[in-house]
């Protein structure tokens, strides 16, 4: 499962399973085809006739991304920048594209490029920093979230990715703040609940992180993961009628969901319902889940059955 995020114009993606929260950059489902420029942009459209080449190559370039075509878009942006070469935005827009096949060495170029043109540009700083989390450069990362947060105050992206890399390095404190301060200024940024509902799973502090994921899903009743990190911190509290509901939850929104078996077979082998804790391993297996050779001995053990 993926949390969606807005980073300034730009959606992307921070997968959140359990206890790991890792940055992913543009990842699932056409994230980065939802791509809006900050309004500050210029954005000329290329069929409206802008009689501005490199304008007319970026603009190129955006529609290709926007359809996930970009091996077009990077020649694209090669050609504006081929013509303007002070072209900032064709710089970060072409290493967005260059992140989104996971050439992060050329995208964090690019943005370099794109700083040095504009040393006030808080989105390539903001982007510089995620293709850093991409390589678990998380200290690179939090001093280019820092930059960014210093030039817009209120960046939410930027607030949402630097608690993402607090938490990549357990630092869950900085990164509880850090997602707070992402719902303060914007409180409809759904996976800024769901990040710091996982930051407080991982402190131990399970009624706050089900108050968070309750919370992803009124906002989004089809939220897998926050089924799946909600029933999680249910069974760590012991209520296992509860957990088992949320992965049932889970299961009905995403039938193939191979590892959400696992996860309530579990639970079903705490409350003592060994054939229910059996069809689930079963389910699992047969989604192509390898469940934990220390579940089944446990599983065998307290069932005295073998399957």
């Amino acid at each position: 499962m993926v949390w969606q995020l807005f980073l300034g114009g730009l959606l992307i993606g921070a997968g959140c399973r359990k206890e790991k929260l890792v940055m992913i950059l543009f990842q699932n489902e056409g994230t980065f085809r939802r791509v809006l420029l900050r309004s500050g942009m210029v954005f000329c459209l290329f069929l409206a006739g802008c009689k501005d080449k490199s304008v007319q190559y970026y603009n190129r370039g955006m529609y290709y991304v926007n359809k996930g075509q970009y091996v077009p878009a990077i020649s694209c942006f090669n050609k504006a920048i081929e013509i303007n070469p002070k072209y900032a935005e064709a710089y970060l827009n072409r290493g967005t594209a260059y992140a989104a096949k996971d050439q992060y060495d050329q995208a964090i170029s690019d943005f370099n490029k794109a700083i040095e043109i504009n040393p006030l540009f808080a989105d390539a700083y903001c982007f510089r920093g995620i293709a850093y989390c991409a390589k678990d450069q998380h200290a690179q990362a939090v001093s280019d979230f820092n930059k960014a947060i210093a030039i817009i105050p209120k960046y939410v992206g930027a607030y949402y990715n630097r608690g993402t890399a607090y938490y990549e390095i357990g630092e869950h404190d900085k990164a509880i703040a850090d997602f707070s301060e992402a719902i303060q200024l914007d409180s409809n940024v759904t996976d800024a609940y769901g990040s710091r509902g996982a930051a407080y799973n991982r402190k131990g502090e399970y009624d706050k992180a089900i108050a968070d994921f309750t919370e992803v899903i009124l906002m989004d009743p089809n939220a897998v993961a926050a089924y799946c990190e909600r029933a999680a911190a249910y069974s760590k509290k012991g209520e296992y009628d509860k957990a088992i509901s949320d992965y049932t939850e889970a299961i009905e929104i995403n039938p193939e969901f191979a590892e959400v078996y696992y996860d309530r077979a579990a639970a079903y082998h705490a409350k003592g319902e060994y054939d229910k804790a059996w069809e689930d391993v079963h389910k699992a297996q047969n989604l192509g889940y390898q469940v934990h050779p220390e579940f089944l001995k446990a599983l065998r053990e307290a069932s005295g059955r073998e399957r």
